[in-house]
């Protein structure tokens, strides 16, 4: 399994940016992606999931209203429009797969079996 993300960067606030994070090799065609963050001196945190095959997606309270996933079927490509994007946005951005997802576990790490290296995204004020 593959996680391939990308389109990190530096931006100042109030920009944006979108992350792609290409997906091959996943066992399953019953399977989830999503974004987690994680900044310095803090856990990692949820940001926003999709459950690939009926395309329902979910957000962060924290990013609702700023921040989209979608999918690109065709591209096995998930993406995170973020706009409106504040210093506190600045972490290290994960997407990671979880397989059979249901909607109590994509915002749970741990539920999550495969993961990208992660791109770093720096806002500044």
């Amino acid at each position: 399994v593959q996680l391939q993300a990308s389109g990190g960067g530096s931006v100042q606030a109030g920009g944006s940016l979108r992350l792609s994070c290409a997906a091959s090799g996943l066992p399953t065609s019953n399977y989830g992606l999503g974004w987690f963050r994680q900044a310095p001196g803090k856990e990692r945190e949820f940001v926003a999931a999709i459950r690939w095959s009926r395309g329902d997606t979910y957000h962060a309270n924290s990013v609702k209203g700023r921040f989209t996933i979608s999918r690109d079927k065709g591209k096995n490509t998930v993406y995170l429009q973020m706009n409106s994007l504040t210093p506190e946005d600045t972490a290290v951005y994960y997407c990671a797969a979880i397989s059979s997802p249901i909607v109590s576990s994509l915002s749970q790490p741990l539920q999550y079996s495969y993961w990208g290296q992660g791109t770093l995204v720096t806002v500044s004020s």
